[in-house]
């Protein structure tokens, strides 16, 4: 058996930035890319997540990634973008999704996974944000979409009686 070519090797990536930070997600975890949409807000949440909205007939949680990673929510500009990935879940099933608001979402990038290389910094308040990749304009960080929620998020984001109430206000 022959090596791999090195395209089946390489992987697409999502690039995004919260502030000056550069951040990638794995493409195969996108399932769309949306501008910034009306959301419902959800009530004892925490900050980071900024609501939920109803799409194709699912309610689909919402986090702003920028708020979650360093307390400040990410600033609505023209490339500020509402990326639906594909969330591992049980509750919601195999077709859950999870909208991730991110800025600076209009590039790609293809490269080896294993150029991905761990940071030294164990973080357990951050467990989404995985290893990093050295290119000419610096760091840039693998977002890890399962690590995203603490189960009690989960539990609360992916809650039935919430996907209720949002598909009820939007019949009326």
């Amino acid at each position: 058996m022959g090596a791999m070519p090195i395209a089946a090797r390489n992987k697409l990536f999502l690039l995004f930035r919260i502030a000056q930070e550069r951040f990638a997600l794995d493409a195969l975890e996108v399932a769309e890319v949306l501008p910034l949409l009306p959301l419902k807000p959800v009530p004892q949440a925490p900050a980071w997540v900024a609501g939920v909205f109803a799409h194709r007939g699912r309610v689909v949680p919402v986090l702003d990634v920028s708020a979650l990673s360093f307390g400040v929510a990410a600033v609505r500009r023209t490339s500020t973008r509402l990326v639906l990935v594909h969330y591992p879940n049980d509750q919601a099933g195999p077709q859950a999704r999870l909208g991730l608001i991110v800025e600076f979402a209009s590039e790609t990038l293809r490269c080896d996974p294993h150029d991905f290389k761990p940071n030294g910094v164990h973080n357990r308040a951050t467990p989404y944000l995985g290893p990093v990749r050295e290119d000419s304009q610096g760091l840039l960080q693998w977002l890890r979409v399962q690590d995203l929620l603490e189960p009690a998020v989960r539990e609360l984001l992916f809650a039935p009686q919430l996907a209720a109430s949002v598909v009820e206000e939007g019949a009326r």
